[in-house]
């Protein structure tokens, strides 16, 4: 048997614990976004401005030792991306998913159960990723057994980079959907959220208290027909049963007005109004910079790629795209594009967020938890650290969509003459062939992740433009939106509150 209290104590322990698992796989998830600046940066100073080696990158084997430095980094956080996702997170989530009054090996054991599909998911991508040859085998007279030999060397030879890739890609094709669906409704929502502003609270008080004396008065009309002993027939009843669910939930959405009344809080948010609608003008203007250099970037790929059997990849661009010019401006200026990056990974992850609190968590038509300010359960808290982390892993081909070129060869150029005698800067050539960062192997090693994620870029665009539409139509929201739902219990105002 459980001990008194022993319920409240297993809640905080999966809080603290889940808090401590989000904030370190996001960490991580963060830290592999950051390296993408540092890629970028050391491809780029191999080189003079005019397109030769330094002359401490001259040799071969010095620019592959830097090369390889930074494809060890990636193997090592990415590796430990997949730790988090295919076994930390779904351990934690499943161990503390058990009843309170199992013991504490049955809980290991359980979790452990689940767990082990989520592994087996794991190494069957990394399989996949490791033994699916890109390129045929030399000979089609081989024999099985040659054939078998030149997968494992092959396999050796790449360093097992197919096989992480793949499993990369596999991730990071599920955070393109979770990007769609939340990222593209937070671009929007958030800066009119923040324009628009919300409802006066004396106003929704008034408001509340007119509609709990009139659902009072049904209520009473409705008990006035029994009053002489008589039954109140089948529809009667469940119309009272509505109509006394309806006055709990007014009643509660007026505790919470009043102490949003009181709440210094919300008289500091008053007084920053002007700041917000800023900062909302600031989103808006970001966003769009944001969803034209992507249509520009995929308007160039539709119109210079090879098409779907290429991946849609271009080498450079050839439409004039925002983003990608000010990030190859700022590149030899190394904190620059760092600072760039980072506001682009921030502000991703903070349009991610209101998307996924107006949402909520969604698994189709299944709404699966709500994420509400002191009363998320820690198992959402585990769901938002997973979609949040696949969305960050997803940034890197967003950064790539919006500034293709900068990506590649960061600030790489040549200047060669052409066949009329003119100089013109080239991004390669036949001698002059530029360094590829090892951010872009991976994000490219399979060309049908790349077709995936180009018409993904045109469901984004569109996903946003519709979110601008139904959120311009919408009225300002409720100082308490979200504290208060008709589904929540007369205990759910302090059950997580602390």
């Amino acid at each position: 048997m459980s001990l008194p209290g022993n319920g409240s104590q297993n809640r905080q322990e999966s809080e603290a614990v889940s808090t401590i698992t989000a904030i370190c796989a996001l960490a991580i998830a963060l830290i592999t976004t950051a390296l993408l600046p540092v890629d970028i940066f050391l491809v780029s100073f191999m080189k003079n401005p005019n397109g030769t080696y330094k002359v401490w990158a001259e040799s071969n084997e010095t620019r592959g030792q830097i090369e390889d430095t930074v494809l060890y980094g990636y193997y090592t956080l990415y590796s430990i991306i997949l730790f988090c996702v295919f076994l930390w997170i779904p351990f934690v989530y499943f161990y503390y998913e058990e009843k309170d009054d199992q013991t504490k090996c049955s809980q290991v054991g359980n979790a452990l159960k689940y767990t082990v599909g989520f592994v087996i998911v794991c190494v069957v991508l990394l399989l996949i990723g490791a033994f699916v040859p890109l390129d045929p085998p030399p000979s089609t007279n081989s024999t099985q057994w040659e054939k078998v030999q030149y997968l494992f060397e092959e396999l050796g030879s790449s360093h097992g980079l197919p096989a992480l890739s793949f499993s990369i890609s596999s991730l990071t094709l599920i955070g393109m959907l979770a990007v769609i669906t939340y990222t593209a409704y937070g671009m929007s929502v958030l800066p009119l959220n923040l324009i628009k502003g919300t409802r006066s609270v004396a106003y929704e008080l008034l408001e509340n208290t007119d509609e709990i004396e009139d659902v009072e008065q049904q209520i009473e009309k409705l008990k006035a027909k029994c009053k002489d002993g008589r039954p109140l027939s089948s529809r009667d009843r469940r119309s009272l049963q509505t109509l006394e669910g309806k006055l709990q939930v007014l009643q509660r959405r007026g505790r919470h007005l009043e102490i949003a009344e009181r709440n210094c809080c919300t008289k500091v948010g008053s007084a920053l109004r002007p700041f917000k609608i800023m900062l909302g003008v600031f989103f808006i203007i970001v966003a769009l910079v944001f969803i034209v250099s992507l249509f520009i970037s995929n308007l160039d790929k539709a119109l210079h790629s090879a098409g779907i059997s290429s991946g849609f990849i271009i080498f450079g661009t050839n439409l004039t795209n925002p983003l990608n010019e000010l990030l190859l401006v700022l590149q030899p200026v190394f904190p620059l594009d760092y600072i760039l990056i980072t506001v682009i990974t921030v502000y991703f992850v903070l349009t991610s967020m209101a998307g996924i609190r107006n949402m909520g968590i969604w698994f189709f038509w299944i709404r699966l938890y709500k994420i509400r300010p002191k009363k998320t359960r820690p198992q959402a808290l585990l769901f938002l650290c997973m979609i949040l982390l696949l969305i960050v892993l997803h940034t890197s081909y967003v950064i790539y969509s919006l500034a293709p070129q900068y990506v590649m060869y960061g600030s790489q150029k040549h200047l060669l003459p052409d066949h009329k005698g003119s100089w013109n800067w080239v991004i390669e050539d036949d001698n002059y062939q530029c360094v590829v960062t090892r951010s872009y192997l991976f994000l490219h090693k399979f060309w049908f992740f790349s077709t995936i994620y180009y018409f993904g870029n045109w469901v984004f665009i569109g996903v946003f433009l519709v979110g601008l539409v139904v959120s311009c139509c919408r009225g300002k929201k409720s100082v308490i939106e979200g504290e208060v739902e008709a589904d929540d219990s007369d205990m759910s105002d302090d059950e997580y509150v602390h």
